[in-house]
């Protein structure tokens, strides 16, 4: 019988900026935004999403994305993404200085059709012309294709294994640097996802890298959990458990950051996030958002007596 062995330590990337409050119709101030960076950074966070380079006609809550990572890049060691549709998207994201660009490739046919207007095929069509424009360009920017939908659709409904595995592979072969999983809609269990994360290890290796996963039926954490037994070592998460899909109505948001924390340090593995600091993070952008929806577990009911506070910092 294989022995498990828990990881010493995962990386939180904050994707609040960006997934968070694209779901949202107000546009919160620059000047806040600039403020949930540095908080954020001083809480520990390493990696994070700081907004999207779309037309701002489409989404103007993320119009002052160039400006946020230019801010983001002032701090030392932060890695700073953001997520971008298509190849013009992407060439203002390699203006940007940002380190990683982030695209959305769904397995969900009608997803996609809903989402990007192109079948996923085109998708990863584009995805190589953005491959070739970095090339030609000698930008330093990573590539990260998110598999958006991977686990089911909420227009589709059942999406084939076999399809999820299809699309890595021919994103893999393009030459992206990164891949990950996305339970876009919340139709995740832990046994499917610790299932396709398996699988998907054998068609891109080290390339899959990262598990993003939304709460809305009360199984993201499980699915995090999920994820973690089968080798999946960074993960997406939510300030306050905004966000969520404009194809998912009801969808009460995404793994939120502080309960995400909270479970690595129960089990000893380090993040690197101040529980303290990301706490009072969250009650500020909590004044921010007033009005809003948010979620999470951990920030109302506080940590257990038996959890020692060192474990919090690690």
């Amino acid at each position: 019988m294989t022995v498990f062995h828990w990881p010493q330590r995962v990386t939180v990337r904050e994707v609040g900026l960006r997934d968070g409050l694209q779901s949202m119709a107000r546009t919160l101030p620059t000047a806040q935004k600039l403020q949930w960076i540095q908080g954020a950074y001083d809480a520990g966070i390493r990696e994070i999403e700081v907004g999207s380079f779309v037309p701002p006609k489409l989404l103007p809550q993320l119009a002052d994305t160039a400006e946020l990572v230019s801010f983001a890049k002032t701090l030392p060691g932060l890695v700073v993404s953001v997520l971008v549709p298509n190849l013009k998207g992407a060439e203002r994201a390699m203006d940007s200085g940002a380190d990683w660009m982030l695209l959305p490739l769904s397995a969900s046919h009608a997803h996609s059709l809903a989402n990007l207007r192109k079948a996923p095929d085109d998708v990863v069509a584009e995805i190589g012309a953005i491959v070739e424009a970095r090339r030609a360009r000698g930008s330093n920017i990573r590539i990260e294709v998110g598999m958006s939908t991977a686990f089911g659709c909420t227009l589709q409904g059942q999406v084939a294994v076999d399809e999820v595995l299809r699309l890595l592979q021919a994103v893999v072969a393009l030459g992206v640097d990164r891949v990950g999983l996305a339970d876009t809609v919340g139709y995740a269990d832990p046994r499917q996802v610790g299932e396709l994360f398996a699988k998907a290890r054998e068609v891109a290796g080290d390339t899959l890298g990262c598990g993003h996963f939304h709460d809305t039926r009360g199984l993201g954490l499980a699915n995090v959990m999920a994820a973690l037994q089968a080798g999946e070592v960074r993960f997406d998460a939510c300030l306050a458990g905004i966000g969520g899909c404009p194809h998912a109505p009801g969808a009460s948001g995404n793994v939120a950051t502080e309960d995400l924390v909270y479970l690595m340090a129960s089990m000893g593995i380090a993040t690197g996030i101040d529980f303290g600091q990301i706490i009072a993070l969250r009650a500020q952008v909590a004044q921010w958002l007033a009005g809003e929806c948010l979620h999470g577990s951990i920030a109302q009911a506080g940590l257990p007596k038996t959890l020692r506070p060192e474990k919090m910092t690690a």
